[in-house]
C-alpha cells in the first residue's frame, strides 16, 4: 500500500512539470517575437484576444453569465 500512495503522489509532481516544460517551450519559441515592438504588441494583443475568447465561450456554455 506504501508504494502505491508514493507512486500516486508523483502524478502532481509529474502534471506540474509538463505543463512548465510546455510553456518554457512556447515561450522560447515566441522570445524573437517580442523583440520588435510592434510584433510584441500583437502577439499580446492575440493572447489576451485568445484568453478573453476562452473565458466568454466558457461562461456561455455553462450558463454563469448571459453573454447579451
Amino acid at each position: 500500500m506504501k508504494d502505491f500512495l508514493q507512486n500516486i503522489s508523483r502524478y502532481p509532481r509529474y502534471l506540474i512539470s509538463i505543463t512548465l516544460g510546455i510553456f518554457f517551450a512556447l515561450f522560447e519559441r515566441f522570445k524573437p517575437l517580442f523583440s520588435n515592438r510592434l510584433s510584441a504588441i500583437a502577439v499580446m494583443g492575440i493572447l489576451v484576444g485568445a484568453v478573453l475568447f476562452l473565458i466568454f465561450t466558457l461562461r456561455a456554455m455553462l450558463g454563469l453569465n448571459p453573454v447579451y
